[in-house]
């Protein structure tokens, strides 16, 4: 026992009162301070959390605003593999019939593969169509009769005269080197509208030549990358999980995830594991909603005639459109749709006419005509094409002289490119050709200059959709391109 300052004698094991408040002074005050910082934590918890949902490392696929308002919400790029020939299809030049069978009367550019031979005139006919007077080729009359919604574009150059140059540069901004895709950028800028499907989707049933850089995301995180479809017939084979149940997939994808999570705590700076967990989990998300956005089987009989699915001459491209049509409505940003495969007898079908021009023109656009219409036809009539840009168009164009004697070579010079939808002006005509087609005289497009008018359409500011990487910022259209105001409605 022992006494205390008032004289009571207490236990040594007992503390008083005094002794109590003189020893925790200190932990009163942390207790208050506890309190105050328990509620700045679950603040800055928060905004983490609404950071998270901004920043593309963590929710790579959130919505992020536009640049400024935006006439188009999404893309189907319709993209025709190794060059239409523009002076058949798009570019009638009387002067090359008048003219058949005589030399260029111009020297030909030192750039050039093969050397062609003298003008060869067009075995098509033309027709003026809608409000403009457009003159379209007899080969796409379908096409011909959504003039009123098209501006064709006349005057679009290039850079490079060889399939894999100019097919990177068209999809990617760049010749030679490996660059994320336009569809790939879009996302990375604008995020997607459906957190339950892909972003960016391509479409081909015969890979092009280039791969999978035509639709990659290159430097940009993997999630930004298109998700292909090689199968119109089974688009998502492989989707389902046949070992787990859809139960326990959920619970090891919210394992893998509290993992991801403690390491991303301890590296911050690491974004690849994130992206990863990321694309596990729109995966297991898409067994739901996948198959029902490329279930065509609920599309009215009538629907599928109108996009040919029903002819074995339109049924491949046209199932392509039918899926499009389905995706974008769905919220998905950006559709590709490569024309590789005309039928399922026939291998791959570009639009590459060294030879064969006559039976090959014809196939093509006997393929591609119908659907590309009855696209066209069904998103305006669903009003979706306000805000949805369709855009038409290959790598580049074909000589107006001949190679061999049924026959164009490639032509980066001056070729016709269209677009519809989304803030174009419809029933239009921009730039032209000169009387034989060869150069673009009017109103030039080069391909910076189109991917700078599609971001525009799409809210973003080309100058600033920038990536850092290796110690520069780089874009799509990398230190070039102008917005083509004057074909924006």
């Amino acid at each position: 026992m022992q006494r205390h300052e008032s004289n009571t004698i207490v236990s040594p094991n007992v503390i008083s009162r005094l002794r109590m408040l003189e020893n925790c002074t200190n932990g009163f005050g942390m207790l208050a301070l506890a309190s105050l910082l328990a509620g700045e934590t679950r603040a800055a918890e928060s905004a983490r959390a609404r950071l998270d949902a901004l920043n593309p490392a963590f929710n790579p696929l959130a919505v992020r605003p536009p640049h400024h308002a935006a006439k188009a919400k999404r893309i189907i790029f319709l993209f025709m593999p190794g060059g239409p020939s523009h002076v058949d299809l798009f570019d009638p030049k009387p002067r090359l019939a008048a003219d058949n069978g005589k030399p260029l009367p111009f020297e030909k550019p030192k750039l050039m593969r093969t050397k062609t031979g003298n003008l060869l005139q067009s075995p098509f006919k033309f027709k003026k169509y809608g409000q403009a007077g457009a003159d379209v080729s007899e080969l796409f009359p379908h096409v011909a009769d959504c003039m009123d919604d098209i501006c064709l574009i006349r005057s679009m150059v290039a850079d490079n005269i060889n399939h894999n140059g100019a097919c990177l540069q068209m999809n990617t901004g760049e010749q030679a080197f490996c660059r994320p895709s336009m569809g790939s950028w879009l996302l990375y800028g604008l995020g997607s509208e459906n957190q339950d499907l892909p972003g960016f989707v391509a479409i081909s049933p015969n890979q092009p030549a280039q791969g999978a850089p035509l639709w990659g995301s290159s430097f940009l995180p993997a999630a930004y990358q298109g998700t292909y479809v090689a199968d119109v017939d089974n688009p998502i084979g492989n989707l389902k999980n046949a070992r787990f149940s859809a139960s326990t997939q959920r619970e090891q994808l919210d394992l893998v995830k509290r993992l991801n999570e403690v390491h991303r705590q301890r590296h911050p700076e690491e974004t690849e594991l994130s992206a990863r967990i990321a694309s596990f989990e729109l995966a297991f998300r898409m067994q739901a909603e996948a198959p029902e956005a490329f279930d065509i089987n609920a599309e009215s009989e009538a629907t599928k005639h109108l996009y040919g699915v029903d002819d074995p001459v339109t049924e491949i491209f046209g199932k392509q459109c039918l899926f499009a049509r389905r995706l974008v409505e769905r919220g998905v940003r950006f559709v590709q749709l490569f024309h590789t495969r005309s039928s399922k007898a026939s291998a791959c079908q570009l639009w590459d006419q060294h030879g064969g021009l006559r039976q090959g023109l014809i196939d093509n656009a006997a393929a591609t005509d119908l659907p590309i219409a009855g696209l066209l036809k069904d998103l305006k009539s669903r009003g979706l094409l306000e805000d949805t840009l369709v855009i038409w168009g290959g790598e580049f164009g074909r000589t107006p002289t001949a190679e061999g004697s049924d026959g164009r070579e490639h032509h980066p010079f001056g070729f016709s490119m269209w677009l519809a939808g989304g803030g174009i002006k419809g029933g239009m005509v921009h730039g032209a050709t000169d009387d034989f087609g060869w150069h673009a005289v009017l109103d030039k497009v080069h391909v910076h200059d189109l991917h700078a008018t599609i971001l525009h359409l799409m809210g973003l500011n080309h100058e600033r959709l920038t990536y850092r990487y290796s110690g520069r910022d780089y874009r799509l259209t990398d230190v070039y391109g102008d917005v083509v105001q004057q074909i924006i409605a």
